[in-house]
Formats: structure tokens, C-alpha cells, sequence
């Protein structure tokens, strides 16, 4: 036999970010909890809304399993006397147990022999356990920060008001923080009054009644509904942010759409101005034209009375209009300087109290922007754009609008270089040192942007390093990791042509003055390991096994793109078993023997017909493999690999290697050494498992 459970907390309202956490939260607790009671159910839902978070099973079992628990105690040595009789160690087992010695079983186990309790558990009625378990949910949530209330000793995010406990239309007596379940939960809090939940079946109807809608997916559904249609009664698209739309979806429980009205003069403001103060500061969804240009309109998702929506609109009209005044007259004031003028108060702004100000790195960017140009080989155009944008790129975080709107760092440097006469590719430099800001983001778009993005990164990773606060754990106030796994996506996504060492170098060559007690050589090392780590995690999650990783990594760890395509060839190689045999067979034969410090020259007068046919493959394949690597054909260099194995097995067949004579042992380990140098050009493939 089995019911519905509902079980519903209510609470005051609840943040938006939070509640997505804990309706996952609550799911998977709720399962561990049903299981470990052994009651079958069968689908488990959560609910969200801003002022409850309800679990919703359905088909739980009026009825426990009857389980058989298996405890393992003593050894039977310990626990039975040389006579058989019972010690005190089986005495006060088997009752603890709440058996008798009697009871007790033996059994060989792990090498041993042990006793055993078998105590077969009754399962008991589900309304029975059922206070402990729901309660037990309520206090075991995380939450980012909870509060206690009147004088009780319970945490929650928010003040518990109510708590509804239906197992089928039976109350279950669930109490916490001094509330009592029953079956009347709130309705909206303008709209709808007490709501009596009749059964657990009920529920998300009963809610409806109540004008809330329990369910964040239908809610969510309505609202992406009435959106559109708001945005195309205007002749045009909603720009709906998924941050900002997931966030609505949690501020309202009974959701009516609405569309306001701005002045058309406020559309000279840069567009991402007023997006920002439209979608973060109000949480309200602006309509661009067919044209792909904003138009003067916003949607606006409101909690109130339906009827009342051209009230609650004008009210938000007042406040977009004050906003977007502020946000004008920030752009405008801002526009009465060139970008350049800005740059002298980044002075005053401290970097890093150990590293100096913003202004400080700004010439150090500018410095670290050329020698990474230099590296990678650009243009005298590509070099002027990144070192004129390194020295403008952090301008704009003085100005009037990125003090405001912080996220727009970046956006509106470009539209400031523009406005003062900076060429284009400077203005796109400055937006993009930013980028990648994350996973996936978008990578800057020009070389220009990705060497004033490298250096900002290497710069700080490099200082922070430097003064000893590199991450530790999941610890990472400066974002380091953020910043090079951003630096190695352009390495390996972006074309970005450098390495780690010179890169490394050149950024910490930065703070020899700042830091006159570093020790370039230590910190250099540790920041390389850093950004090796970030690279592995890389070409792991790219699919690339554990082993081929290490094997590439250390050939090649100073250039992320050449590691990745080596890594991909190898893996590809690796799932053809003959191919893989003739790689790793030959190189394991030969380096087993070799000896790295006799070099590599080995005397073609000594050599007999075997070892001159070896010799003579290894030139062959020397140049083809140097080839293949330098069009970066590196299945093509495998191949060259692979095709030495016959030689390889010949060599091994018809010569003794540690041959008496020392000259001739010499130049046969010689060959060895000289076969094995080439396959260490490709990748160290004594680091595969087999």
C-alpha cells in the first residue's frame, strides 16, 4: 500500500539563488533519506516559490522493508575462549545487538574468522518515521546564510512560518522551530489568503486557488509566455538575460506581465547602459526593434493585483526614468575628457597594497603587451594596437558610468576610446582584454585583444604569485585560475602563438623593481606547475586519457596548442591496437638499454649491415617526423614512428646490444639513444600505462 506526501515549509521570502539550491538540495536529501529508511516511493518532484519550498513524493509506502542487517563483530579467537566459552567481548556484543551469545554466527571472512550478529529489522509504519525524516530535511539544508528567530535555537534562511505535512489527507506531526505541521499553507500575499490542502494530491491546485503557482517550471512557462507576446504587441523581441529571467522566475508567485515606456532621448546612451540598468538594478526585460536597435519599451514581470497592472507600470516608469537619468548624465560627463585623461588617476587606485597601484600595472601591461607581440610575431599594427590599449584598457574604471555600473568595465573603455578618436582596433582591444571571463565565453577577437588579455593575466598571476598568496584549495580570491585557463583557451583555441616559460619570464620581469627580494627562478617554476595543472584538467575533460596527458605534457607543456593536437593524434593512435604496439613496443625495447649520457653519434665505421639499416631508417625518419611537426601533420610523425619497427626488431634480432667490445657497445647504445631522442620529440612514451 502506498500515498502522496506533500510536505511544505513556508517561510518569509526567500532569495532567488538560494531557493534554486535548495529545491536540488531537497531532492537529493530526500531520496538519500527515503532510501535509507528503506520506504519505496515512487517519483519524487520540489517545488519553489519566494515563500516555500515543498517536497512532493508521490507513491510513498505506507510500510518500511523488512531488512536483515549483517554486523560484524570480533574475532572469534577474541570473542570464544580455548574452551568455547563466551568472552566478556561476546558477551557485550551480542548485547548490544539485543541477541543472545547464542545467536551469535561464525564466519571466515577477510582472511579470518569472525562473529556475526543477523538482526532482522520489522519494518515500521511510514507515519511512524516519517516526523523524524521531514524534519531532519528542514534543518539539514545549506544555505549561504541562515538566521535564528524569537528565541529558539533553529536556523533557516528565512523566519518559518508555516509547515504543511499531508501523507495522503492524514496529518503527519512534523515540528520545527516551534511551528506544527497541519494542512493550511499560505496564498499569495496580496492576492489569496489561508489555502487548506485536503491531500497531498491536491496540492499545486489547491495552490492556484490561492493565486500562487507552486510550480517554478509553469511559472517559468508563464512568464516566457507573456513576455513575447508583451514584446511582439510592440512590434519586436524581448532581450531576456537567462540570469535575469531565472532570477523573476523566483521573485513572483503569481506573475502578470506588463510593458512601460522611457523617453526616446535616453536611447543615445549607450545600449549596454541601459540594458544594465533595465535588466540588473530593476530586473526588467528592455524590446529591441526588428532592426536589432532598443526601442523605448520594457517589459516589467510584477507580483501585484492584474488588475492593477497600468498602476504598478507608471510606478516603475518613475523609477526607470530616474535611473536612466543618472546613467545619461554618467555618460555624458564622462564624454567631456578623452580616454587618456583617465589614466593618470589610475594612480591613486591600489593594485595590490604589495604590488603597487592600478597605475603601476598599467605600465607594466604595457610593457609585458610588446614582449608578448614580440613572441608571437605580430604585426607593427597588431603590436601599436595592444600596447595602445594596455595603456587605456583600465581607464574607463574611473569614469562616472563604471563606477556605477561595474559590469560594464571594458564596454565602456571601447566606447570612450572611440568618442576620442582612438582607431578601432585599440577600442576592440580594451573590450576584449576582459574576454575570456569564464568557461565558453567569448575569446577576444582580434591578436590585438588577446595580448593586452594575456598580459593583464599574466601580470596578476605573476604578482600574486610573487608575494606568496598563490590559491590554495578551493581558495582563489584573485580568480588565478579563472585567468589561466582563460590565457590557455587563447593559447589553444585563439591562435595566440607563445609560450609559458617567456611568457612567465617577461611578466615577472615586471616586478624585479616592486620586489627586489624575488626569486625570479622559484616563482617562475611554481607559476609554470600552476598553469601545467590547469592545462592537464584541460586535456582531460577534452577526453584525452590520464596517461596520454603526462606523456605529451612532457614533451610539450610549454605550448598548450601543440600538446592538444599531439594529444589528439597519440589518443587516436591509442585506439588502434596494432599501431600502438608498433609505438610503444619499440620504444620501450630501446630505451630499457639506452644510455642518454653517451650522445647520440655513433660511428658508421663500426657498424655492420644491421646497424647500418637502422641508422639509415633513422635519418628517413628524423627528417619526415621533423617534417610532419612542423606542418603539424602529427598523425603523419606517428606514422613515421611506427614504420621503424621492423628495423627496431631487426636490430634486436641480429646483434648483441652489450657487446664485449666497448667501441662496438658504444655505437650500438648510440643507435639507441639516437631512436629514442626521436620518440622523445613527439612525446615521452615511457609515461603511457600500456
Amino acid at each position: 500500500m502506498s500515498r502522496d506526501l506533500i510536505f511544505e515549509i513556508g517561510s518569509e521570502e526567500i532569495p532567488s539563488a538560494p531557493l534554486y539550491s535548495a529545491i536540488t538540495q531537497l531532492k537529493e536529501r530526500a531520496e538519500k533519506a527515503f532510501a535509507d529508511a528503506h520506504l519505496e516511493y515512487g517519483t519524487i518532484t520540489v517545488y519553489g516559490s519566494p515563500r516555500r519550498l515543498a517536497l512532493s513524493v508521490t507513491d510513498l509506502a505506507e510500510q518500511q522493508q523488512d531488512v536483515t542487517l549483517r554486523h560484524k563483530g570480533p574475532a572469534s579467537k577474541a570473542a570464544f575462549d580455548a574452551e568455547g566459552n563466551p568472552t566478556k567481548a561476546a558477551e557485550g556484543f551480542a548485547r548490544g545487538k539485543g541477541l543472545a551469545v547464542t545467536d551469535l554466527t561464525i564466519e571466515d571472512v577477510e582472511g579470518g574468522s569472525y562473529v556475526f550478529a543477523i538482526v532482522e529489522r520489522k519494518g515500521m509504519p511510514a507515519t511512524s518515521v516519517l516526523p523524524d525524516i521531514l524534519s531532519g530535511l528542514i534543518g539539514g539544508l545549506d544555505w549561504p546564510k541562515s538566521m535564528r528567530w524569537g528565541s529558539g535555537s533553529a536556523k533557516f534562511i528565512r523566519p518559518v512560518r508555516s509547515i504543511v505535512a499531508l501523507f495522503g489527507d492524514e496529518v503527519v506531526p512534523v515540528e520545527y522551530a516551534g511551528v506544527t505541521a497541519g494542512r493550511v499553507s499560505a496564498g499569495h500575499r496580496f492576492l489569496g489568503g489561508p489555502v487548506e490542502i485536503m491531500s497531498a494530491g491536491t496540492y499545486v491546485e489547491s495552490l492556484i486557488d490561492g493565486k500562487v503557482m507552486a510550480n517554478q517550471d509553469a511559472r517559468a512557462s508563464a512568464i516566457a509566455a507573456g513576455i513575447d507576446a508583451a514584446a511582439a504587441e510592440r512590434g519586436g523581441r524581448a532581450v531576456v538575460p537567462e540570469k535575469t529571467f531565472a532570477e523573476v522566475v523566483n521573485l513572483v508567485e503569481w506573475p502578470t506581465v506588463g510593458v512601460g515606456h522611457f523617453d526616446e532621448a535616453f536611447l543615445d546612451v549607450p545600449r549596454e547602459v541601459l540594458e544594465e540598468a533595465m535588466e540588473s538594478h530593476q530586473r526588467y526585460f528592455p524590446i529591441e526593434r526588428a532592426d536589432g536597435a532598443l526601442s523605448p519599451y520594457f517589459i516589467v514581470v510584477h507580483n501585484g493585483e492584474p488588475t492593477r497592472t497600468d498602476a504598478i507600470i507608471a510606478g516603475h516608469e518613475r523609477v526607470i526614468r530616474a535611473r536612466l537619468a543618472d546613467a545619461a548624465f554618467f555618460y555624458t560627463e564622462d564624454l567631456k575628457h578623452p580616454l587618456e585623461a583617465y589614466v593618470d588617476r589610475l594612480g591613486v587606485i591600489v593594485f595590490q597594497e604589495k604590488l603597487g597601484s592600478l597605475g603601476d600595472k598599467v605600465v607594466r601591461i604595457e610593457a609585458l603587451a610588446r614582449a608578448l607581440a614580440a613572441q608571437a610575431g605580430a604585426s607593427p599594427d597588431d603590436e601599436a594596437y595592444a600596447v595602445r590599449a594596455a595603456h587605456l584598457a583600465k581607464a574607463d574604471l574611473v569614469t562616472h558610468a563604471v563606477v556605477e555600473f561595474t559590469s560594464l568595465q571594458g564596454v565602456m573603455g571601447r566606447y570612450y576610446a572611440l568618442a576620442s578618436g582612438e582607431v578601432e582596433g585599440v577600442a576592440e582591444a580594451i573590450l576584449d582584454h576582459y574576454r575570456p571571463r569564464f568557461a565558453g565565453d567569448t575569446l577576444p577577437s582580434s591578436l590585438a585583444g588577446k595580448l593586452v588579455s594575456a598580459a593583464d593575466k599574466f601580470d596578476t598571476i605573476a604578482g600574486i604569485f610573487a608575494i606568496g598568496q598563490a590559491p590554495t584549495g578551493s581558495a582563489d580570491p584573485y580568480a588565478l585560475r579563472r585567468f589561466a585557463i582563460g590565457i590557455i583557451t587563447m593559447m589553444v583555441d585563439g591562435g595566440l602563438n607563445i609560450t609559458f616559460d617567456e611568457s612567465i619570464a617577461s611578466a615577472l620581469a615586471g616586478y624585479t623593481d616592486v620586489l627586489p627580494a624575488l626569486d625570479v627562478e622559484k616563482v617562475g617554476s611554481e607559476i609554470k606547475a600552476f598553469f601545467l595543472g590547469r592545462l592537464e584538467g584541460m586535456l582531460r575533460d577534452r577526453g584525452h586519457a590520464y596517461d596520454t596527458v603526462a606523456a605529451v605534457l612532457a614533451t610539450v607543456g610549454d605550448d598548450p596548442a601543440g600538446a592538444l593536437a599531439r594529444a589528439e593524434a597519440l589518443t587516436a593512435v591509442r585506439a588502434e591496437a596494432d599501431a600502438i604496439e608498433d609505438l610503444s613496443v619499440a620504444f620501450a625495447r630501446a630505451s630499457k638499454l639506452g644510455k642518454p649520457e653517451l650522445g647520440c653519434e655513433a660511428d658508421t665505421a663500426l657498424m655492420g649491415e644491421v646497424e647500418a639499416a637502422l641508422s639509415s631508417a633513422l635519418e628517413v625518419a628524423e627528417s619526415a617526423a621533423r617534417e610532419a611537426m612542423q606542418l603539424e601533420d602529427y598523425a603523419g610523425a606517428l606514422r613515421v614512428l611506427a614504420e621503424l619497427r621492423p628495423q627496431i626488431d631487426a636490430f634486436f634480432d641480429g646483434v648483441l646490444v652489450m657487446d664485449p667490445d666497448e667501441a662496438v657497445r658504444t655505437m650500438r647504445l648510440q643507435l639507441l639513444n639516437r631512436f629514442v631522442t626521436l620518440f622523445a620529440s613527439f612525446a615521452d612514451f615511457g609515461a603511457l600505462a600500456g
